[in-house]
C-alpha cells in the first residue's frame, strides 16, 4: 500500500499544477516555508491538519479533495 504522505502530497502537487502554481506561490498563499512544501509534495513530511486545511484554502479545494 502506497503511504498516505506521499498520496497527499502528489493530489497536492497535481492540484498546484492544474492552477498554474509554483510550489513557491502555495507556499506564500497558505503561509508555509517554500522548502516544507517541496517535502510535502515529496512524500516526506507527515503533514499535520492545521497545514492542510491552509493548503487546502490555499487552493481552493476541500480538504477531502487532498485525499
Amino acid at each position: 500500500m502506497e503511504d498516505i504522505c506521499a498520496r497527499v502530497g502528489f493530489s497536492i502537487r497535481k492540484i498546484r499544477e492544474g492552477k498554474k502554481l509554483s510550489q513557491e506561490q502555495l507556499a506564500s498563499l497558505a503561509d508555509v516555508h517554500r522548502a516544507y512544501m517541496g517535502q510535502i509534495e515529496r512524500g516526506e513530511k507527515n503533514i499535520g491538519l492545521r497545514n492542510l486545511e491552509k493548503i487546502a484554502k490555499a487552493l481552493k479545494v476541500s480538504i477531502k479533495e487532498l485525499f
